[in-house]
């Protein structure tokens, strides 16, 4: 499709510029080039580590449209693959399980292991044999789709052209090395998801900022008011941070173990990312968080929250009532965004909104988003 010809506008310094415009956030057909060029040309969040905890265990993924297939090796290694045999295009995996054996296409048996080597093909070469001499299967293996694992998330890289992750977020790895240590899953009740009608930039845009907390969020300002956030931006990431982080503390005192070796400065700091395109991080002493943006559709978004901790006996009974109080304390106030995105997204829908004008003092981790698309689409 040709792009709409005022995205230049988004790249203007932003006192001048203005948002992308509404088809970025309605039209299905700029939702197909978007899917190319913003999810499929680079790094992009897939799923969670605890989606696949244990080896054998495998978790088929709708990426977009595109069956991915995520893989817990005998290494207790994590791959990705393409969902799909090589014989005849087939789904290989329907549902998340415990492999015992190969992954085995349900329409013919031809069987893969889980560094995906085809290791079996029966009666390929008639009843009771199981070669032929123009089925060789070192070249039928299961396309592996270039990933990377970091905060807890599973990137990929569906072009595989794009910078490694380490050198393409650099600047974030850098700035959050302290917290590079092993996460720890909070079970299930540190697990939920959310299905909002809008555009998954929308998401991404009120994460950013802290501009809403007054009006949106007023018992967490009271908590972490407005003017103790500071912005954060960058050309690959965006969103705040805040000085007035306060850890849960529940019965006899109790808190959750801090990560290791953390200096001074996050006894009560926090800070809250989006690494774009779509996975939104948060960091904190104590815990960390992810939500992937799984876009629908133009207007569908899928929101997949997991939070994770330091200890690795986490997910005990006794610490159960906690998880759960740090897991609702996070839905509320995800629940409280989701009336405000959806308003967007309705909004994006009158014809004579321009993109919207940016607040030069509130708005600036947005618009670094918001030019990252733009320069994204426009390569």
């Amino acid at each position: 499709m040709d792009l709409p010809a005022d995205l230049s506008t988004v790249l203007k310094p932003i006192e001048e510029a203005r948002g992308l415009p509404n088809a970025c956030y309605i039209s299905e057909e700029y939702y197909q080039t978007e899917k190319q060029k913003v999810f499929f040309g680079g790094w992009a969040a897939l799923a969670f580590i605890s989606d696949a905890p244990n080896p054998g265990d495998v978790c088929p993924v709708d990426f977009l449209g595109m069956p991915l297939l995520l893989v817990r090796n005998k290494d207790d290694g994590l791959k990705v693959f393409q969902n799909v045999c090589r014989h005849r295009g087939m789904i290989l995996v329907e549902e998340a399980t415990h492999l015992r054996g190969p992954i085995r296409c349900p329409y013919h048996s031809w069987s893969y292991d889980y560094d995906g080597n085809l290791v079996r093909t029966p009666y390929v070469g008639g009843v009771g044999i199981d070669d032929h001499e123009n089925i060789c299967p070192k070249d039928l293996s299961l396309h592996e789709i270039r990933s990377h694992v970091w905060q807890g998330v599973v990137f990929v890289d569906v072009s595989g052209q794009a910078p490694a992750f380490n050198i393409a977020h650099k600047d974030l790895l850098g700035r959050w090395a302290e917290f590079d240590q092993p996460y720890h899953l909070g079970g299930a009740a540190s697990r939920f998801d959310m299905t909002l009608d809008t555009n998954w930039k929308l998401a991404v845009e009120n994460y950013c900022e802290s501009y809403h907390l007054p009006w949106i969020h007023p018992e967490l300002n009271e908590i972490s008011p407005i003017d103790a956030h500071y912005h954060i931006e960058h050309d690959s990431y965006a969103g705040q941070g805040s000085r007035n982080y306060r850890q849960l503390i529940g019965e006899n005192s109790k808190k959750f173990k801090d990560f290791e070796g953390l200096g001074d400065v996050w006894d009560g700091q926090s800070e809250y990312v989006a690494l774009f395109p779509n996975v939104l991080l948060g960091v904190h002493r104590d815990h960390s968080f992810a939500m992937l943006l799984m876009p629908q559709g133009p207007e569908k978004t899928l929101e997949r929250v997991a939070l994770y901790y330091a200890d690795k006996n986490i997910d005990v009974p006794e610490n159960l009532d906690m998880l759960r109080e740090n897991a609702r304390i996070w839905q509320d106030v995800f629940n409280e965004d989701v009336g405000v995105v959806q308003g967007m997204q309705k909004g994006r829908h009158g014809m004579y909104f321009d993109g919207g004008k940016f607040s030069p003092v509130m708005d600036g981790p947005t618009h670094s988003f918001h030019k990252w698309v733009a320069r994204t689409l426009m390569v």
